[in-house]
C-alpha cells in the first residue's frame, strides 16, 4: 500500500515532505524551550519577532522561489541553462531585501521602543533573518526548478536540526537572552543554505541574459497575495503587542497556541507539491471534470485535516500551551475554538487559493486576500478583549478570503491566456508562516 500511495505522489514530494517535517519539529522543539527559558517579557519579544520575520520574509520571498523554480523548470525542458533565471531572481531578492533592511534600519528606535522593549539587537537579528530568509528561498527555487528534490529537501532538514541543535545548546549552556534564540533563525538557515550550495553553484553562469518581463509578470501580484495571506496568519501576536504593550503574558500563549492549532497547515504543505501542478494540468487542457474531482478532493482532505485538528486543540490546548511552552493559562477552550475555525477557513482559502492560480488568476487571488485583511482590520477595531479581538480578526478574514475566492472560482472562466504558464511540480514551503 506504500509502494501504491509513493506512485500516486510526484517526484519530489517525499524528500520534501520530510524536511518539512523536521522544520515544524523545529519550530515547536525552539519555541517551547524559549518558552521554558526565558521570562514573558523576553518570550513575547521572541514571539513577536518570529511573527514578523515570517509575515514578511516568507511574504515577499516565496514567491521569488516560485517564479525562479517556474522558469527554470521551463529551461530544463527545452535544455537551456538555468543561470540566467538564477541571475535575475537573485537580483530580484537582493532589491527586496535592500528595501526591507533601509525600511528597518530607518525605524529601528520606533520597532525597538514599540516591539522589542527597547532591545536595539532584537532588530539587528531581523535583519539579519530576513537575509538568510532571501538566500534559502532564492537557491530553493533553483533546486526545485531543476527537480533537485534531496537537496531541496536536505536543505529544509538541516534548517531544522540546526534549529534544534541551536536551542538544545542555549539551554545546555543556561542562555537566558531572548537575542541568543532569535538569532537561531539566522544562524540555521545561513548554514543551510551553504551546506547545500553544491548544485546552485553549478547552476551560476552560461547562458544569454533572461529578458525580465517573464519574471516579472504575475510576480507583484503574487507577492501581494502570497504577503497579504502571511499578515491574516501572523498579525495576531504582532496586534496584541501594538493594542496592549503592557499585556506580554497574551503575545506569548497566542503565538504557542497559533503553533499548537497550525499543525494541519503542515500536512497541506507536503499535499500543495502536488495539488497546484495537477490544478494547472487539468485547467491547461479544458479538463473540467479532472478540475472539478481535484480540488473537491483536495478541499475535502483539509476539511478533514481541520476538523480532526481542531477538536483535538479545542480539547487539549488550553493543557498543551502551558505543559510545552510554558505559556500563562489566560486561553481557554473557546479561544481555542476561534483559532480552530479560523484555520479550518484558511485552509480553505489556501485551496482555493490554488485552483484561482492554476486558472491564471493571480489578480482575482489577491483581490480576495485583500479584503480578507481589510475585514481582520474590521474584526480587530471591536471593543471586546485583546486575545478575542485577534482571534475574531484571524476568523474574520480567514473566512472572507475563503468565501470571496470560491465566489470568483464560480464565476464565468475568463478566456484563456495564449501563453499560459507551465505546469511544473513546485515543492511546498511550509504555509502559515510557522517555520
Amino acid at each position: 500500500m506504500i509502494r501504491r500511495l509513493l506512485r500516486l505522489v510526484p517526484p519530489g514530494t517525499v524528500p520534501v515532505g520530510a524536511g518539512l517535517a523536521l522544520v515544524g519539529l523545529a519550530s515547536y522543539v525552539h519555541l517551547a524551550v524559549a518558552g521554558h527559558t526565558l521570562t514573558p517579557g523576553d518570550y513575547s519579544s521572541l514571539s513577536v519577532l518570529w511573527s514578523i520575520v515570517f509575515t514578511v520574509g516568507i511574504g515577499v520571498f516565496l514567491p521569488v522561489e516560485q517564479e525562479v523554480a517556474r522558469l527554470v523548470a521551463a529551461r530544463r525542458t527545452r535544455d537551456l541553462p538555468p543561470g540566467p533565471v538564477l541571475a535575475r531572481g537573485a537580483t530580484v531578492a537582493a532589491a527586496v531585501l535592500t528595501l526591507l533592511v533601509l525600511a528597518v534600519t530607518a525605524a529601528t528606535d520606533t520597532l525597538a521602543e514599540r516591539l522589542f522593549d527597547g532591545d536595539r539587537a532584537m532588530v539587528a537579528t531581523l535583519v539579519g533573518a530576513l537575509v538568510a530568509l532571501a538566500l534559502a528561498h532564492t537557491t530553493r527555487g533553483v533546486l526545485s526548478g531543476l527537480g533537485q528534490f534531496t537537496w531541496y529537501g536536505s536543505q529544509l532538514g538541516l534548517d531544522g536540526g540546526l534549529r534544534i541543535g541551536g536551542v538544545a545548546a542555549l539551554a545546555a549552556a543556561g542562555v537566558d537572552s531572548p537575542v541568543a534564540y532569535a538569532f537561531v533563525l539566522v544562524a540555521a538557515p545561513l548554514l543551510a543554505v551553504a551546506l547545500t550550495a553544491p548544485p546552485v553553484a553549478r547552476a551560476v553562469g552560461g547562458g544569454t541574459p533572461m529578458p525580465w518581463p517573464p519574471l516579472l509578470r504575475g510576480l507583484a501580484l503574487l507577492t501581494v497575495s502570497s504577503l497579504l495571506s502571511q499578515v491574516v496568519v501572523n498579525v495576531g501576536v504582532i496586534n496584541v503587542r501594538l493594542l496592549a504593550p503592557d499585556d506580554v503574558a497574551t503575545a506569548g500563549a497566542l503565538l504557542s497556541a497559533l503553533v499548537l492549532v497550525r499543525i494541519p497547515l503542515f500536512v497541506f504543505g507536503s499535499m500543495q507539491a502536488a495539488l497546484l501542478p495537477g490544478l494547472s494540468t487539468a485547467a491547461a487542457t479544458d479538463d473540467e471534470a479532472a478540475f472539478g474531482g481535484l480540488l473537491r478532493r483536495a478541499l475535502a482532505v483539509v476539511t478533514a485535516l481541520g476538523v480532526g485538528g481542531g477538536v483535538l486543540t479545542v480539547l487539549l490546548g488550553p493543557w498543551l500551551v502551558t505543559a510545552l511552552f510554558d505559556a500563562p493559562a489566560i486561553l481557554g477552550h473557546g479561544d481555542f475554538a476561534w483559532l480552530a475555525v479560523a484555520t479550518q477557513a484558511y485552509l480553505w482559502a489556501m485551496v482555493l487559493g490554488q485552483a484561482l492560480l492554476a486558472r491564471d488568476r493571480h489578480r482575482a487571488q489577491a483581490v480576495a486576500w485583500t479584503l480578507g485583511v481589510a475585514a481582520l482590520a474590521a474584526a480587530t477595531l471591536a471593543p471586546l478583549s485583546v486575545a478575542l479581538r485577534v482571534e475574531l480578526g484571524y476568523t474574520v478574514g480567514s473566512v472572507v478570503v475563503a468565501a470571496v475566492m470560491l465566489a470568483l472560482l464560480r464565476r464565468r472562466r475568463r478566456q484563456s491566456d495564449p501563453n499560459p504558464p507551465v505546469a511544473v511540480t513546485l515543492p511546498a514551503t511550509a504555509p502559515g508562516g510557522v517555520r
